[in-house]
């Protein structure tokens, strides 16, 4: 592991820090997302786990910067981030865009005999489940897109100015996740919980359960009623999973 750089905190949000944290959770926002999504989840699972929350270029205090395009390019950025912090045993929570990233940072701290304990991914589809999609090519698609999941994100959509300043990010994001491309037969071998709502448009139970083909440990299947960002409107069953996982951890590591 590398010395910790002074950069690394733009990437790395710790809303509520943690002094003697025995675990980490590293949270990767959805598309034209940013860190300040993940504030309940460090709230409620601080102060015994460094909860880490991503902050993507070009949005917020770093709107100056160019957002990324490639995922690969994100993931091996972020990678690199990760790889400078203290040791902990590591665990991934990524909504939608965030989940393939989880996906694709495992993969590459694995190959480095780092990989995560488990892989929380939310409100996506297998990464190797197709769809042809092309809302990052106009910026009416990209805010038609917005208003039908009712993210976060549509709270701005009245505020021409606030909008204008978000679009850069959003059509990045877009970008990047729907040009991403994974084969059936690329896997990770820590387990991976998949959570999804039951009405989300992006993701069908189907392609929610083809994760199976993407990992070599077990999956864990929970289904919410909601839609896509059933993460937020289910926040409080969504916190008891991570609860339990961190309880399960730590009971592991004194055992």
């Amino acid at each position: 592991m590398s010395q910790p750089s002074p950069g690394d905190e733009l990437w790395c949000r710790r809303f509520h820090p943690a002094k003697n944290p025995a675990a980490r959770l590293v949270c990767l926002p959805h598309a034209g997302g940013s860190a300040p999504f993940y504030l309940p989840v460090a709230a409620a699972l601080s102060p015994d786990v460094d909860v880490v929350a991503i902050q993507y270029p070009g949005r917020q205090d770093r709107r100056t910067e160019q957002p990324v395009e490639d995922l690969a390019i994100l993931a091996d950025r972020i990678y690199e981030v990760l790889r400078r912090q203290p040791e902990l045993p590591l665990t991934f929570l990524g909504h939608s865009m965030g989940a393939v990233l989880g996906f694709e940072l495992t993969r590459r701290l694995e190959a480095d005999g780092h990989g995560p304990v488990r892989l929380f991914a939310s409100g996506r589809r297998a990464p190797s489940t197709y769809r042809e999609e092309n809302t990052h090519r106009s910026d009416e698609t990209i805010l038609a897109e917005v208003r039908r999941l009712s993210g976060t994100a549509s709270a701005l959509l009245g505020d021409e100015e606030m909008m204008r300043a978000a679009l850069p990010a959003l059509r990045a994001d877009y970008k990047a996740v729907e040009t991403y491309r994974c084969e059936p037969g690329v896997t990770v071998d820590c387990p991976i919980t998949v959570l999804t709502g039951d009405s989300d448009p992006k993701t069908t139970l189907d392609e929610a359960k083809a994760w199976a083909q993407h990992t070599t440990g077990s999956l864990d299947l929970r289904v919410f009623t909601g839609g896509h960002f059933f993460i937020s409107d289910r926040s409080k069953e969504v916190l008891q999973v991570l609860e339990q996982h961190f309880q399960a951890e730590r009971a592991r590591t004194v055992g």
